[in-house]
């Protein structure tokens, strides 16, 4: 195998220099870890996962103790069997004759999480704690939870059960490299000088939820999220609104959360809130261990496998692939790294090796020993071979497929951070603009295609900015990890278990695995489901193919169909109707001055109409007081219904007959006045429809009988029929055009958005609802009214 990255030490400080010093091996691993128990925590993770795996596979008579949480209604043991299942246990599944026996043979599962640790088995020899919350920027009170108060109670547990049986356990504790934080240089395999209180940082970090929760509920936040949320919704209700304000209440504590943890750690010389209570974690782990043996396990940035169980293993997208992929897509532009800083990568498999090893040792109490398993220091690799390696891989290998081809591979300059930043800032203001001119663009097809490509760049600013944010300070790093412990025990592998528990990270170049293992193993997936989408086309999801029923079908369950009117069934709106019904009936002069009190009155009827449709319906049929309501039934029966139904849309039509067909009631939801359905009435076994109200004589007050339906209204109403009627919501069908509509399409479990307003058409694609364009080629020009 020809070497692509120089192995001959590149730094002074003892790379590549097997020391003598420390605990050793003294025979195979099989033999050193013979009957012992190794209990572990994260097993259900990427590095816990293939642990177990490699002592199933390679330690025969070693128990493995897994301490598992429930989920849901899933207990531990359940989901360790699922586990089992997965494909890299395939063959020991098949010789132990099943998961339960394989299970029962070789693995004791204690239910429990962190912080809240069980009481552990007796016979317990090694602890080995590889579950941890690693996040990046996790909220700073989880970060404390899970890295700081879950590792002392798990240590709390394993001394305990020490105390009990008489054993002294040796606890390997798996950190991570970054715990160094913002040095610069050489990092030691020792523990990190700082005096950082890590139980004053702890009760600090665990109080600001309750601080930042009682922010959230102040008058001046709460006015500022439900302005935002109005802005949005409004038009849908207030009950859309008020879920949506506290959907944002609780997504701006999470993001202060998380801002407190960044910031409390940068402060004090940390990238992040991860690399900050991990530190502390060892911090932990050295008073609560200060008696038994400790070993710390530091990996660098763990990615997929070399060669065990096959090359390319990996579980879950980890640090690099969404750069990697993003970049395969063409998404990602520039990177704000430096071109010659060292990206310390490692293939899992040499972690979990490692991971073994130490296990096996004998480290003497109360001097920790630590070990960095890591590339940077004997076979470095660079962002600009990062970069080169996988711009070959995808120009050898490209996505295909989608709205835009073959994607256009990105050429990085590496300008630098403060560039890559203005960049971000200069095409978030570009955004911001097309939204706003989105905002006042009539609604069309170019509109949602002009709302789809911002949405589509907005997507892409958001993953920049937040990845930018995570990894800039990775990407600046100048950390240089000296490895002399972990290449001081891997040479002291015994020579039969060199091929299956090397971990010597200059045993393989970095050609072979970004091109040949890592990238083709990340992007399968990715390929894969590509080649489905492909192969099933724009199928729809929520606009279901319909058959006739028949008396045979088993299924005999009442299901609706509902429609709206305006911009869904038919193109026309409540204004055009009232001039339909209204200058037939005027003289010239008469004419002109109704159009003039119309365009008058529409501004003041748009304004209503954001804030509350049924103000603007209430509004407009006040035009209406006077009217003859027979005389108009009559009118719309002889002189409107053509012009009625030539803007009816075919494909609507179409559906309707499908649903009748099916057996399905067809139902018409509308906030039109009732004599203008009258021609729709042979589509529809229901109409529900603005009722005028009249006075003794017939004629129309100008009022409404009852409040038009609309927005929440409209569910409320389906969820009423649906009780009296026995109806399956979650089989029936809905069709609207506006985000107003967006509650009670929300009702049923197959909703379709039809010619949709923006805000409906970005609702619809986050929930996956198929999105239809019903024409309507009226034959009559909008200008010709009935006669």
């Amino acid at each position: 195998m020809t070497q692509s990255s120089t192995i001959a030490p590149a730094l002074t400080f003892g790379a590549g220099r097997v020391t003598t010093t420390g605990p050793g091996l003294d025979g195979r691993l099989a033999d050193l870890l013979a009957d012992k128990m190794i209990v572990m925590t994260g097993v259900t993770g990427f590095i816990g996962e293939q642990l177990l795996w490699k002592i199933l596979t390679e330690l025969p008579t070693t128990t493995a103790g897994v301490i598992v949480r429930r989920k849901g209604s899933a207990d531990a043991r359940s989901r360790v069997l699922s586990l089992l299942k997965k494909k890299i246990f395939t063959e020991l599944v098949a010789a132990a004759g099943s998961t339960e026996a394989l299970l029962e043979q070789r693995i004791v599962v204690i239910e429990g999480d962190l912080p809240n640790v069980p009481e552990l088995p007796d016979e317990l020899d090694v602890v080995v704690h590889c579950a941890g919350d690693v996040s990046f920027d996790p909220p700073i009170d989880q970060a404390f939870t899970t890295n700081v108060v879950g590792t002392e109670r798990l240590m709390e547990q394993m001394l305990a059960a020490g105390k009990r049986s008489g054993k002294t356990p040796h606890y390997v504790h798996i950190s991570t490299a970054y715990t160094a934080g913002r040095r610069r240089g050489a990092i030691p395999e020792a523990a990190h000088v700082h005096d950082i209180d890590h139980r004053a940082e702890t009760e600090q970090g665990l109080g600001l939820r309750a601080l930042v929760e009682a922010e959230s509920r102040t008058s001046e936040r709460l006015t500022q999220l439900r302005t935002e949320a109005e802005l949005e919704h409004r038009q849908a209700g207030y009950l859309t609104t008020a879920a949506d304000t506290e959907r944002r209440r609780k997504a701006w504590v999470e993001a202060e959360l998380v801002t407190a943890g960044t910031e409390r750690a940068r402060s004090l010389g940390w990238t992040d809130v991860y690399t900050f209570t991990k530190a502390l974690g060892e911090r932990v782990v050295a008073e609560v261990g200060a008696d038994i043996p400790v070993s710390v396990v530091r990996p660098a940035i763990v990615e997929s496998s070399w060669k065990h169980p096959y090359p390319g293993w990996i579980e879950g997208f980890k640090m690099a692939e969404p750069l990697i992929l993003a970049y395969g897509r063409g998404d990602l532009p520039e990177f704000p790294a430096s071109p010659d800083s060292v990206v310390d990568i490692v293939p899992c498999d040499h972690v979990v090796n490692a991971i073994l090893a130490v296990c096996a040792t004998n480290p003497e109490p109360g001097r920790p020993e630590f070990y960095h398993v890591s590339s940077g220091a004997r076979n470095p690799l660079t962002f600009s071979d990062l970069y080169r390696h996988v711009r070959n891989y995808f120009l050898a290998h490209p996505f295909v497929g989608g709205d835009r081809g073959v994607a256009s591979l990105p050429v990085w300059k590496f300008p630098g951070a403060a560039s890559v930043e203005r960049f971000l800032s200069t095409s978030e203001r570009s955004h911001k603009i097309g939204e706003a001119v989105l905002r006042r663009v009539p609604r069309s097809k170019p509109a949602r295609a002009l709302a789809k490509n911002l949405d589509r760049t907005k997507r892409r600013l958001d993953f920049l900015a937040r990845y930018l944010g995570l990894y800039n300070e990775y990407a600046q790093s100048e950390l240089h990890f000296v490895d002399d412990n972990t290449l001081r025990l891997h040479h002291c592998l015994h020579p039969d278990d060199v091929d299956s528990f090397a971990f010597d990270t200059a045993d393989y170049d970095w050609t072979t695995y970004l091109e040949e293992v890592h990238c083709p193993s990340i992007t399968e997936p990715v390929r894969r489901m590509d080649a489905l989408r492909r192969k099933r086309g724009n199928r729809p999801t929520t606009m279901k193919p319909l058959t006739p029923r028949t008396d045979s079908d088993p299924d005999r369950s009442e299901v609706v169909a509902v429609f709206d009117l305006d911009g869904t069934v038919m193109r026309t709106n409540v204004v055009e109707q009232y001039l339909w019904a209204r200058l037939p009936e005027l003289g010239a002069a008469e004419k002109v001055a109704e159009l003039g009190s119309l365009v008058r009155a529409l501004p003041g009827w748009l304004r209503a109409e954001r804030k509350d449709r049924g103000s603007f319906l209430r509004a407009m049929y006040r035009r209406y007081a006077g009217a003859d309501l027979a005389a108009l039934e009559t009118f719309v029966d002889e002189h409107m219904a053509g012009h009625i139904l030539d803007r009816v849309s075919p494909e609507a039509i179409r559906r309707i007959r499908e649903h009748r067909a099916a057996g399905h009631t067809t139902i018409l939801i509308t906030g039109v006045i009732r004599p203008l359905t009258r021609p729709l009435m042979p589509l529809f076994d229901t109409i529900v429809a603005a009722d005028l109200d009249t006075d003794a004589s017939g004629r129309c007050t100008g009022y409404l009988s009852t409040p038009a339906l609309v927005g929440e209204s409209r569910a409320a109403w389906l969820h009423h029929y649906a009780t009296l009627h026995e109806v399956d919501l979650q089989r029936s069908f809905a069709y609207a055009d506006s985000h107003s509509d967006l509650p009670w399409l929300s009702v049923v479990g197959n909703p379709v958005a039809v010619s949709p307003d923006i805000p409906l058409m970005r609702a619809a694609g986050t929930n996956q609802w198929t999105i239809v364009d019903w024409a309507s080629t009226p034959r009559t020009p909008v200008w010709v009214m009935p006669s």
